[in-house]
């Protein structure tokens, strides 16, 4: 029987490359995570600016506005154009308009001018990354409002 001599048990030769590889697992994760937060960011700065852009638009097309079509008034009974502007500017922003949920609301149920419209977006966040599914999966949201000019 051969006895292996106690330095030999000692020896150091695989732990480097041992915590590399738990360090780079917890690295890789760590940059994942800020390219998702970077995206859920500019998700939720499109959905605000959607909103924005169809607040805007219904409070130049008031119940004064003359035209048809999308140079016409939009109104409590006609929010087609506004939703129309709002997905427009969300497909440029690269988010998928069909999982956009838009509500326009005239709280007065009046377009004339001096009247209050509100636009709210939301849109369900979905990371790109499932090992993120469950921490970052939520709904964002804004509403604008503003007030009708003409």
């Amino acid at each position: 029987m051969r006895i292996v001599p106690f330095r030999r048990w000692r020896s150091d030769e695989g732990n480097s490359m041992v915590e590399f590889s738990l360090i780079a697992v917890m690295l890789v994760i760590v940059l994942l995570a800020i390219v998702e937060m970077g995206r859920m960011v500019l998700v939720y700065t499109t959905v605000a600016n959607a909103a924005r852009a169809g607040a805007r638009y219904a409070i130049v097309h008031g119940g004064e506005r003359t035209g048809s079509g999308a140079t016409g008034p939009s109104g409590p009974g006609s929010t087609t154009q506004v939703q129309t502007v709002v997905k427009n500017f969300a497909s440029a922003g690269l988010l998928n308009t069909s999982n956009l949920t838009i509500t326009v609301s005239y709280p007065n149920g009046l377009n004339t001018a001096g009247s209050l419209v509100s636009v709210t977006v939301t849109y369900p966040y979905d990371p790109l990354v499932p090992y993120f599914s469950t921490i970052l999966s939520t709904t964002l949201g804004s509403t604008s409002e503003g007030v009708i000019t003409f």
